[in-house]
């Protein structure tokens, strides 16, 4: 594995300058046939975004042919009448135009300010040959309320091929979540895929629940690209993509702004990190500082912690140093109910380091328990199992595609993860009592056998043997990872 080196700090910013074109070619790689995902004077890729109060503010994010040029959207009430429109309000944005391989396109982002909260609105969006479809979104509530999130991991590869499945089973599944977590990996951003495709994948997947669904993204490692430093140094850039695609609030850790954030919702603080700027552009300490801060400035009855890497791993050999050593701490100390994270490509939840049998002694005391750890995959590209995999997390899968999905109330979040069958796979609920501390209830119900390959482990990078079997009967999928 190559060493990556945190020269400088190469994150990419958008130009003000509305005549600068951002360069959104990557490295040579296949396109797909026909350019299905180029431009067009109809606006696509529309996605919304929580803004830093999102009881009044939103965003949205488009794409369209460079015919386009200028940001224009409206926003208005949403009323059952089908004449709402004539109340509505014209917003301004910004726009960008950019290069790919998929042609020129111009992007834009609107955001939308002075909202009421708990209300339902309607907005849509300027191309060159006319408006999209009205979409709809429900502002957040002012006070805690009860509501439902799902949680995805890495989609990374087959995004529209496979991860879609997961994805759209995800939203049937939660009937009417109010947001969507996305663990880091959207994309590769290597060189299987276009870039530029990969991303029309990704905006694909979600269709038109990107538009009315807030999403809430972290970003992981292949959101960053990999660039040449002098030297024969190597660093890594933040994808030109990502800036273009995601509004956020921008009121993130000091020199990651762009990709680091906090938003409440209802009763529930979600604080979102930066991993790969942590481990490799030398903000650590400065995320590790201001994520203690929005903690310890938390007044909703749940904290949510969202990030890519995971502190405990379920398939490399060791655990993540930097956020073993800086993050762990700082959750416990504030006792973060729980913390999201991907990039193992497998699925493990843990709320113990001594091990899943010192967490059932402790669950059959009633004992509270500190931050829940969960790590989750729901594209195609899967790890094996490491050697701690048995004994530590509380429930693990190998070679499976998976999705989550959380229930908030006052008093319990009710967290369950499903394949993307639909089937249930696990779940637990933390009950919050008098004492202000997480109980956590397993469920009464049988679960599915623990999902594993089975059959001899190949070496590294070496092909999978033929008699490694996944849990299903098939070739295991799962590599290991060294």
């Amino acid at each position: 594995m190559r060493a990556l080196f945190a020269a400088a700090a190469l994150l990419v910013s958008l130009p003000a300058a509305a005549q600068a074109v951002v360069d959104l070619t990557g490295v040579a790689a296949p396109a797909r046939p026909g350019k299905p995902f180029t431009a067009r004077n109809i606006p696509d890729r529309i996605i919304l975004t929580p803004g830093a109060d999102p009881s009044t503010a939103m965003a949205v994010s488009w794409r369209t042919d460079t015919a386009q040029a200028t940001a224009e959207a409206e926003i208005v009430a949403l009323v059952a009448s089908p004449g709402f429109g004539s109340r509505a309000t014209a917003v301004a944005g910004q726009s960008w135009p950019t290069v790919s391989e998929n042609g020129p396109a111009t992007y834009h982002q609107a955001r939308f300010g002075g909202l009421s909260p708990d209300t339902p609105y309607a907005y849509r969006v300027k191309g060159s040959a006319g408006w999209s479809e009205w979409q709809q979104f429900r502002t957040a509530s002012a006070e805690a309320k009860p509501f439902t999130f799902i949680y995805l991991g890495d989609t990374q590869n087959r995004i529209l091929d496979i991860g879609s499945i997961a994805w759209r089973r995800a939203i049937v599944q939660a009937g009417n979540p109010q947001l969507m977590l996305h663990a880091g990996d959207l994309v590769a951003s290597r060189d299987d895929l276009v870039h530029d495709d990969e991303w029309g994948e990704w905006a694909a997947a979600g269709g038109w629940t990107l538009a009315t669904i807030p999403q809430v993204p972290a970003p992981g490692n292949h959101e960053y690209v990999d660039v040449a430093l002098p030297g024969g140094k190597e660093g890594r850039r933040l994808n030109p993509h990502w800036p273009l695609a995601f509004a956020l609030p921008g009121n993130g850790a000091p020199g990651v702004e762009g990709t680091s954030y906090v938003l409440d919702w209802q009763g529930v603080r979600f604080v979102v990190l930066d991993g790969t700027s942590a481990i490799d552009l030398g903000t650590l300490a400065a995320q590790t500082k201001w994520l203690d801060a929005k903690l310890a400035e938390s007044k909703a009855r749940w904290n949510v912690v969202l990030f890519h890497q995971p502190i405990f791993t379920c398939a490399r050999p060791k655990n993540t140093p930097a956020m073993y050593k800086s993050w762990k701490p700082v959750l416990e100390k504030h006792r973060v109910d729980l913390v999201l994270q991907g990039h193992d490509h497998c699925y493990a939840r843990l709320t113990d380091e001594a091990g899943k049998a010192a967490s059932a002694t402790a669950r059959g005391s009633g004992q509270p328990v500190g931050p829940v750890y969960m790590v989750s995959v729901a594209g195609a590209k899967m790890y094996g199992l490491n050697d701690r995999s048995g004994t530590q997390p509380d429930r693990v899968a190998e070679d499976s595609s998976l999705f989550q999905t959380v229930d908030v109330s006052a008093d319990r979040l009710k967290v369950r993860s499903f394949l993307n069958t639909g089937r249930l796979y696990d779940g637990f609920d933390l009950v919050r009592g008098a004492d202000g501390r997480n109980r956590l209830e397993e469920l009464p119900d049988e679960l599915p056998t623990i999902r594993r390959c089975t059959g001899p482990a190949q070496a590294v990078d070496a092909p999978m043997p033929p008699d490694r079997k996944g849990p299903d009967g098939l070739l295991c999928t799962a590599d290991t990872k060294d």
